[in-house]
């Protein structure tokens, strides 16, 4: 009888500790989950700037293109008109 009151306030006392040890390990797991998220968050936003980067500098490529194609459409002399194309016919 004695043996058992022993064993028990012995289990009693390891889930006890077991319990403390579960509790500051699940307070350590939800640091880095805050620190996972706030990780994430970072990351996403800087994602969004690269893609804003990006759209930006792909934009200036098209006006750039653009420009160079107009800047090569003046050294070509004027198309002639409709009447001037029916009067050499």
């Amino acid at each position: 009888m004695l043996k058992q009151l022993f064993d028990y306030v012995q289990q009693l006392l390891f889930l006890g500790r077991d319990t403390q040890k579960n509790q500051e390990d699940i307070e350590g797991l939800r640091r880095e989950l805050q620190q996972t998220n706030a990780l994430i968050i970072e990351l996403s936003h800087k994602l969004e700037r690269l893609n804003e980067r990006e759209q930006y500098e792909r934009e200036k490529l098209l006006l750039k293109v653009e420009n160079t194609l107009l800047r090569f459409e003046r050294l070509f002399p004027p198309p002639a008109s409709r009447f001037e194309e029916a009067e050499v016919k």
